[in-house]
C-alpha cells in the first residue's frame, strides 16, 4: 500500500489513524494504537477501508462511536 499526496492531506483530521491507500485505489485506515478488549469485545475493529474518503471518515466514526459508548 501505499499513500497518496490526497491522503496524506487528510491525515491530521484522522488523529490517531494511519490512511493508506491501496495499489488497487481502495482506501484503509488502521489505528495507531489499539482498542482496549472490552471495546473490541463491542464490535470495534482496528483496520476499515472504504471507496472513498467520505466513507472511511464514516467508518472511522463508527469505531471511535463503539468505543465511546463502550467506555462510559
Amino acid at each position: 500500500m501505499t499513500q497518496s499526496r490526497a491522503v496524506a492531506v487528510a491525515r491530521p483530521v484522522f488523529a490517531g489513524w494511519r490512511i493508506m491507500r491501496s495499489d488497487a485505489g481502495r482506501l484503509w485506515a488502521t489505528r495507531e494504537r489499539p482498542f482496549p478488549s472490552a471495546v473490541e469485545e463491542a464490535g470495534a475493529h482496528r483496520t476499515v477501508d472504504a471507496d472513498d474518503l467520505v466513507e472511511l471518515c464514516q467508518a472511522i466514526a463508527v469505531q471511535e462511536g463503539i468505543a465511546e459508548g463502550t467506555a462510559g
